[in-house]
């Protein structure tokens, strides 16, 4: 079973460097959080503020010696957002921790990669141009599998993420594992019936309607790169079967990476905190909201 992290305990000294402090055990049978799911039916973990302790997850990862990538696809117009999203995620996005920004971008020229903190590296790839936003999604699926197959992207850990996205709260380790997904902030509360899956058997990515657990977004993910290999090489062929049949799924790669979710179930899940859309009122279960998408103006 899961048992959730609680915040530091008052008095506790996490100063000395290479030791992980003593802390109370929590009790399993009276959770940090009552009004949340913390576990899925697989005995997944699904992360809510106050269900960890960073301080001892960070002391945990920097034991390991891991490098974190973060991949974001700027493109055409969209490349005008990579300057808001580079200055919001060096500040919060996984502060003290070596990082590797993978820029996609068709304009390399008019990319100015930004960073103020050591042990960083921004390096920058140049794609083709696409005609739609549809197609960049789509493609984004084929360039990450080819290029953690090729080594391009070599390290441990990768986080995918839309350039839309804006953090604004720190956002670290919490969010690692072999495989993580975010559900989506419109769904947490419905059925499944009422997730916007595809449901054309003729698709790649169809659901049945009595299947399904949550609804993922598509805009931020994470693992391994072995699983994010997996993931990504899976939708990538998915979505070029589709293509030969002149099917483009409902919501494009989402609705293959929704597909792949489903019978590969996530090892974590990031509550909608970590992905909240702007002018979504907020409720009370949202107790701080790291990231805000859905704002197309800098």
């Amino acid at each position: 079973m899961f048992q959730s992290l609680f915040l530091k305990p008052e008095g506790q000294n996490y100063d000395k460097p290479g030791i992980i402090p003593n802390y109370d055990k929590p009790d399993i049978m009276n959770p940090v959080r009552t009004d949340v799911m913390l576990v899925t039916p697989w005995l997944a973990p699904v992360v809510w503020t106050s269900t960890f302790n960073r301080v001892i997850l960070n002391k945990l990862f920097e034991s390991k010696n891991c490098s974190i990538g973060l991949s974001v696809f700027a493109l055409g117009s969209y490349t005008k957002l990579l300057k808001r999203f580079l200055e919001s995620s060096d500040k919060f996005f996984m502060v003290g921790h070596k990082v590797i920004y993978y820029v996609y971008t068709d304009q390399p020229e008019d990319v100015e990669c930004i960073t103020t903190q050591t042990d960083r590296q921004c390096k920058i790839y140049k794609t083709a141009s696409y005609d739609s936003k549809i197609r960049v999604f789509m493609k984004r699926m084929e360039i990450l599998h080819l290029d953690i197959k090729s080594g391009l992207i070599d390290v441990q850990y990768l986080v995918c993420a839309d350039v839309d996205l804006v953090f604004q709260d720190d956002v670290g380790v919490e969010i690692l594992g072999d495989l993580v997904a975010t559900v989506h902030p419109d769904f947490y509360k419905t059925g499944r019936d009422i997730f916007t899956y595809e449901r054309r058997p003729t698709s790649q990515a169809y659901i049945p309607r009595e299947e399904g657990d949550f609804y993922y977004q598509a805009n931020l993910f994470a693992g391994t790169v072995e699983e994010i290999y997996h993931l990504t090489k899976s939708c990538d062929e998915a979505i070029k079967i589709d293509d030969s049949k002149g099917i483009v799924a409902v919501f494009h790669d989402e609705s293959h990476f929704n597909k792949y979710l489903l019978y590969h179930k996530p090892t974590k899940i990031l509550s909608p905190e970590y992905i909240w859309r702007r002018g979504l009122p907020q409720t009370s279960e949202i107790k701080t909201i790291r990231i805000i998408h859905g704002d197309k103006n800098i």
